[in-house]
């Protein structure tokens, strides 16, 4: 079978001239982040719009093929809800987390490391990559225990929502092994306790953060359904630190579910990873524009 065209990068044709101003505009990147760890966290319209399926896919190819270790952290929420409803099973939430039983976790693994990530290996594959599928249990990478949520009727009394981990503990020698061979990760956000061997489902945010630490990569990537961080006129805020951030939530420029994100995103930054990006996954190779371009199409943060 012949290999799809890459996705062109503009609807309108373009010089060479242009052509070439572009390549050279992305050389410096290059240099300054080739042997460097990037990790992506995929989610969004990026996975269910054929087309970012596609400008995704040869965007971490290109990034490996120019020297970077890009390493894939996934989600896969409205495939899970999917699966939930034809079996007849409705998703319930407590203060945003999934509450996950022992018939939702095994959904949960089906669809996570089995139907969501095979697609994405194929896709990467397909473009030229070579990917691997991971979990937390392989190689004991994940480790995991319950996570309790807080009770504001009874604060004494935290609730249980399930099989859902808060991660304790990453051991990335699996991801090492992978990269010196020139794969490329894809992990799926599961967990263990290797006490009990417990599954735990995970917040993919939360797994790509903490591998990023752990690595300390260079780039920690968050793809999402918004351009990035707004101001209140609904403008793009480029670049973000831990006092603007601050400033931001105080006056509700950041606000709802933004806030985990960025504070996860913060913490990241905080702990070594070189900055933290929020990227607009609706825009096709997105992944290039924000680390080989000088304006980029989201968010930076750093500490």
């Amino acid at each position: 079978m012949s290999q799809a065209p890459l996705p062109s990068l503009a609807t309108d044709p373009i010089s060479a001239a242009l052509r070439a101003d572009i390549i050279a505009e992305s050389m410096p990147y290059i240099r300054q982040f080739h042997g460097k760890t990037i990790v992506v966290k995929y989610g969004g319209n990026a996975m269910i719009d054929e087309q970012l399926q596609r400008s995704f896919a040869y965007d971490i190819v290109m990034l490996k093929l120019i020297g970077m270790n890009p390493i894939v952290v996934h989600g896969g929420g409205p495939q899970i809800n999917s699966a939930l409803q034809r079996l007849g099973k409705e998703g319930t939430f407590i203060q945003g987390m999934r509450v996950t039983d022992m018939d939702t976790m095994e959904v949960v693994e089906w669809v996570l490391a089995g139907q969501v990530q095979q697609d994405i290996v194929m896709m990467i594959n397909e473009a030229g990559g070579k990917a691997v599928g991971l979990t937390g249990k392989d190689g004991a990478m994940i480790h995991a225990h319950k996570k309790l949520m807080p009770n504001q009727e009874a604060p004494s009394h935290p609730l249980d929502i399930g099989y859902v981990g808060n991660i304790t503990k990453i051991d990335p020698s699996i991801i090492k092994v992978l990269q010196q061979s020139q794969f490329i990760p894809v992990v799926s956000p599961i967990g263990f306790d290797p006490e009990d061997n417990s599954v735990y489902n995970i917040n993919a945010d939360v797994v790509a953060g903490e591998m990023a630490t752990v690595l300390q990569a260079e780039k920690l990537l968050l793809m999402t359904n918004t351009p990035g961080v707004l101001d209140k006129s609904g403008q793009l805020i480029r670049n973000l630190d831990s006092q603007r951030i601050q400033d931001f939530i105080a006056d509700q420029t950041i606000s709802g579910g933004m806030i985990p994100k960025i504070e996860s995103a913060l913490g990241a930054a905080q702990k070594g990873v070189g900055a933290v990006h929020i990227v607009d996954g609706r825009v096709p190779h997105c992944l290039l524009l924000e680390l080989l371009s000088d304006d980029g199409v989201g968010t930076m943060i750093t500490v």
